[in-house]
């Protein structure tokens, strides 16, 4: 056994209360954002996680002064320069790319290397370029380096998007921010991590209205922000995982905090599956013992559950309906639109006793409640390993997980916070 591996005994009723986290989509471009700043910035909620950890190391090769102590991290950046970033950090996550809009904004010329991040497809960079370039940089984009330059300073711009990308809408939303001029930018993403990065940078004195629609429209300052305080928002996606976790480990598990918000684009696709949930006053708790029973369309057809930008059900989540899909009686398809390698992990779940037949890269057909049993199985990615590990939890016997530094990429003390409610997880 390595140390990048847990054993996982399945098949324990999962009870009890499971706090979420900050968000981590929301955690990283809100880092990158201090740079903006004229002074220190002070964010809480920052769930601590080996992509937020990364970032933090980046900004601090950097020049800026970054401490973090329990949830709270500041960032004063009045240290910063370009050309010093940690180039092996910013190889090992797709926020690296964050640092695109803010460098250029502030410095006049940024060098990176294209991001790493988790492999589930071709993940294009080009929307990033060419809302930059519309504000008046120019980009140089080889294998090995991205080079941006606005020797002229950012200028305000209409931008449309040629795909709603949240790492591309908040990049161009932060440059734009203190840009001169006014800038509106269409076919934005609307998740909710965006909203939140605008409420910071509106706290950071950015005029920027528009944020959760498709438009946003920002009077830029001309020059940098002012520091500020803001606190991060509950992460959506991790709730999502542990909504579908929760159903099917059978127990009955109160999630606290949780914005109202966010629910109905998570449960029209796990709703689908039969999931239900029950919520009140910010406490969401999904009840013991749910029949898990496919939703068929009003025709009598096999349902598909399909993600798409937000509102939509989140590519992130797909994941986690596939395996809730194994336990829940009746027939479904998964429609992943988005990353063409997102569902290569159901070989891992096949070779768990699920009955499923993968129709192509972005479409499996599941057919449940099937049986699970613990087999060994590696992590992919952050989201596919967090499904497995979902898998693991509700399979009969004992399950090897390698590769889970994936997992701990997204989910902040997710041993810990399982264990409390009875999972078996032993960290090797």
């Amino acid at each position: 056994m390595t140390p990048d591996t847990w054993k996982v005994r399945g098949g324990h009723r999962l009870q009890g209360t499971l706090p979420p986290s900050g968000s981590k989509n929301a955690a990283l471009p809100e880092l990158a954002a201090c740079l903006l700043a004229d002074s220190e910035c002070r964010l809480s909620n920052v769930p601590e996680i080996r992509d937020v950890v990364a970032m933090r190391g980046i900004l601090e090769s950097m020049g800026c002064r970054v401490t973090a102590d329990a949830g709270v991290v500041t960032v004063d950046p009045g240290g910063a320069s370009p050309g010093k970033q940690d180039q092996g950090l910013c190889r090992t996550i797709r926020a690296s790319i964050l640092l695109a809009g803010p460098m250029a904004a502030r410095f006049g010329t940024v060098e990176l290397p294209p991001p790493g991040g988790d492999v589930i497809g071709r993940r294009r960079l080009d929307t990033h370029f060419l809302a930059l370039e519309q504000l008046g940089a120019r980009v140089e984009y080889r294998r090995e380096l991205i080079r941006i330059t606005a020797p002229d300073g950012l200028r305000g711009a209409r931008i449309h998007l040629d795909e709603p990308s949240v790492t591309a809408t908040e990049n161009a939303m932060m440059a734009a921010s203190v840009a001169s001029g006014y800038t509106e930018i269409y076919n934005a993403a609307c998740e909710p991590n965006v909203q939140d990065l605008a409420a910071m940078l509106s706290a950071m004195g950015a005029d920027i209205k528009g944020a959760g629609t498709n438009l946003l429209c920002i009077n830029g300052r001309g020059g940098p922000l002012r520091g500020a305080e803001h606190r991060v928002c509950p992460d959506h996606i991790e709730i999502g995982s542990f909504i579908g976790l929760a159903a099917c480990c059978r127990g009955e598990v109160l999630i606290p905090g949780v914005p109202g918000s966010i629910l109905q684009p998570i449960m029209t696709g796990l709703g689908k599956l039969g999931v239900e949930i029950r919520y009140r006053n910010g406490d969401l708790t999904i009840p013991a013992d749910q029949p898990l029973e496919v939703r068929p369309d009003m025709s009598g057809d096999i349902p598909t559950i399909y993600d798409g930008p937000w509102p939509g059900f989140s590519p992130d989540l797909t994941s986690t309906a596939v395996v809730t899909a194994t336990q829940a009686r009746g027939t479904s398809l998964i429609f992943e639109k988005m990353f063409e390698s997102r569902l290569f992990f159901t070989d891992k779940l096949a070779a768990m006793g699920a009955r499923l037949i993968l129709c192509d890269p972005h479409r499996v057909v599941v057919t449940g409640p099937c049986r699970l049993h613990g087999t060994e199985v590696s992590s992919p990615d952050i989201r596919a390993g967090m499904a497995l590990l979902t898998a693991a939890l509700c399979a009969e016997g004992e399950t090897v997980i390698r590769n889970v530094r994936q997992i701990e990429r997204g989910y902040e003390n997710i041993v810990a916070k399982l264990s409390a409610l009875g999972a078996v997880i032993e960290e090797a």
